[in-house]
């Protein structure tokens, strides 16, 4: 290893390379004590430098993982002390804005947030976001394909990406850096690359589609009694928004109640008493008539019923503060350990498998904690559950959340990945032979299997 660390050091330069404490002192992931366990952190500043650094591995046959923020939930990026870790964190350059062509090329590194920042200095928009925007990076948006809160209208991470330059396990670079909405000529390369979690390619640069930033941002905060409702609520704010419905975030009472809790930093927008509080967000170009449709909306599902209360954000600051209650899931992670997990399925079928994953936690552990809330729009659920104080609980609550998706064709990922959190688990969602579809292209773009090994399934070379 030794002999490793020279080689890259020489290809990068004394501060390419971290070794010792520079490694163990960091932190292997968010909300967790553990540290980084590798022999080594490489920091190539450009994609000539990653290709450097994988054509060395790849002849070595040395692993290699990437990190970017670090804020993944399925272990994507854990190592073990023989890895080398290839962090993005000194490829952080926004290289340009296309304020005619509404697009931005960017390095790997450069943090979600910045890029929000950047666009909206324009007057433009980069539409992904979620609760990690501070951390996260591009690359490992890219990497994992992110969701967030606003998928109901813009789509994933692969809906906002228009090209990318990637380095294969060898050291070729795949230059695909499409700066067009439309090209239609061969194959769409970089979605080889998008969502396949760093073990097919190693994601270096992207040229991210923009879009106008909204004028208006309208916010509400409703309750709702029944389930059954909040199909027919999401149903018709998406009729009567006029195609501005942005945000449709569902929080069950026990996220919501442990959100406003005395000690905690949220005041209720509405009282407690409900069973399910929605989150809407529409965002808009006209201030004249976009807060009266809002108004309107909000009324008319008063009226028929449909929800009990609601609260219209009357300023910016009410507005963060709705969102400051969703995006809080930390304060979920109060109480260790607490096993957090997405999955994606129908609407319709969401009551029954919530009741049945609750059926299943009962008879498994009798008491538990579970706080729910999701990007219900998008079909997208998020759980967090605590058994007590045994980290061994793991396992079998993953049973109780993911076998009853086998039965309706659900998803153990909507948006976080399969890392090797997740990977017993792949049968539930993909078929066997896609599974096999998916070994062959992993073979065919990294045969020496050095690519982020073992994450989502073994490559059984």
């Amino acid at each position: 290893m030794d002999t490793h660390i020279t080689e890259l050091s020489a290809l990068l330069g004394g501060n390419g390379v971290l070794v010792g404490e520079d490694v163990s002192g960091r932190s292997a992931r968010i909300w967790t004590d553990e540290t980084v366990q590798a022999a080594a952190i490489v920091r190539p500043r450009n994609t000539n430098e990653v290709s450097e650094v994988l054509r060395y591995c790849h002849a070595a046959n040395q692993p290699i993982v990437v990190h970017g923020g670090l804020t993944g939930l399925v272990d994507g990026a854990r190592t073990t002390p023989s890895d080398i870790v290839l962090s993005t964190e000194s490829m952080n350059k926004i290289e340009s804005i296309d304020k005619t062509g509404r697009t931005m090329t960017v390095q790997a590194g450069v943090k979600l947030q910045h890029v929000q920042e950047a666009a909206e200095s324009e007057g433009l928009l980069f539409p992904l976001d979620l609760g990690a925007r501070g951390s996260c990076t591009i690359g490992g948006n890219i990497a994992t394909n992110a969701g967030g809160n606003r998928v109901i209208r813009y789509g994933m991470t692969r809906d906002m990406v228009l090209g990318a330059e990637v380095v294969l396990a060898d050291g070729t670079i795949v230059s695909s850096m499409n700066d067009m909405i439309k090209n239609n000529a061969g194959y769409d390369l970089k979605q080889v690359f998008i969502g396949t979690e760093g073990s097919l390619g190693v994601v270096a640069r992207a040229v991210l589609r923009l879009r106008e930033q909204p004028v208006t941002d309208e916010s509400v905060f409703m309750g709702v009694d029944e389930f059954d409702k909040l199909p027919t609520v999401l149903k018709q704010m998406d009729q009567r928004l006029g195609g501005t419905l942005t945000s449709f975030e569902v929080m069950w009472n026990d996220f919501y109640s442990l959100m406003c809790e005395p000690d905690s930093n949220h005041q209720p927008p509405i009282p407690l008493d409900f069973p399910y509080y929605v989150l809407v967000e529409a965002w808009g170009g006209d201030a004249d008539t976009d807060r009266q449709r809002m108004e309107s909306a909000v009324e008319s599902l008063y009226e028929d019923g449909l929800i009990g209360n609601a609260a219209i954000a009357q300023s910016v600051a009410q507005r963060n503060a709705f969102w400051a209650i969703r995006d809080d899931v930390e304060r979920c992670m109060t109480v260790h350990p607490t096993f957090v997990f997405d999955v994606s399925l129908r609407i319709g079928d969401m009551e029954n498998y919530i009741e049945e994953v609750n059926r299943r936690l009962t008879k498994e552990f009798g008491t538990y904690r579970i706080y729910t809330f999701g990007h219900l729009g998008d079909g997208n659920l998020h759980f967090a559950i605590n058994t007590g104080a045994d980290p061994n609980d793991q396992h079998p609550v993953e049973r109780c959340v993911y076998e009853p998706l086998r039965a309706i064709n659900g998803s153990i990922s909507a948006e976080h990945g399969i890392g090797l959190e997740k990977k017993q688990y792949l049968d539930i969602s993909r078929s066997e032979i896609e599974v096999d579809f998916m070994r062959t292209l992993k073979k065919s773009l990294d045969p020496k299997g050095i690519l982020n090994p073992g994450k989502i399934f073994e490559l059984n070379c």
